[in-house]
């Protein structure tokens, strides 16, 4: 059990685990876990951290799709602030309790903005880490957009 399912299971919110291998040579972690599980990229979502207003303080999570790219004016807009850039790995991992490649939107260390990309919105179920590398969860668009208290915004390319 991760972090991410036990507060998933805590809210009442049923997710479906997809575990799969995963090869430690991989670089980028949700094109690997939708070509393992065989689903469609679109489907599948990275959880990235991006850093506020140059402040390390203020950072954000942004949850777009493995199939794009997060398109950082659009995510500063969703953020109201004037413009956001990539939180550092390391600082990602000590804020969240994960590791780069396993972050979770959910059960993170502590809560921050989450901001989930529109596009969730048109699929049943979409697919998150699980909180670690080799482990996605399945969840609906809007369970995971509560139970991350996230707004839904147009913030992939």
């Amino acid at each position: 059990m991760t972090p991410a399912i036990l507060a998933a299971q805590a809210a009442g919110v049923v997710v479906k685990a997809h575990p799969y291998r995963h090869d430690p040579s991989a670089t980028n972690y949700g094109l690997e876990a939708a070509a393992a599980l065989g689903v469609d990229p679109a489907r599948v979502f990275k959880t990235l951290l991006v850093m506020r207003d140059y402040d390390p303080r203020q950072l954000a999570v942004a949850v777009v799709p493995v199939s794009g790219q997060l398109d950082l004016k659009s995510m500063a807009a969703a953020c109201n602030a004037k413009k956001v850039e990539m939180a550092e790995p390391a600082r990602a991992e000590r804020v969240t309790g994960y590791v780069v490649g396993g972050i979770s939107p959910l059960g993170q260390k502590r809560r921050l903005p989450t901001v989930v990309d529109t596009s969730a919105g048109g699929f049943e179920t979409v697919f998150v880490s699980g909180g670690r590398r080799g482990l996605d969860i399945e969840i609906a668009p809007g369970d995971l957009v509560r139970l991350c208290e996230a707004t839904m915004a147009t913030i992939g390319r």
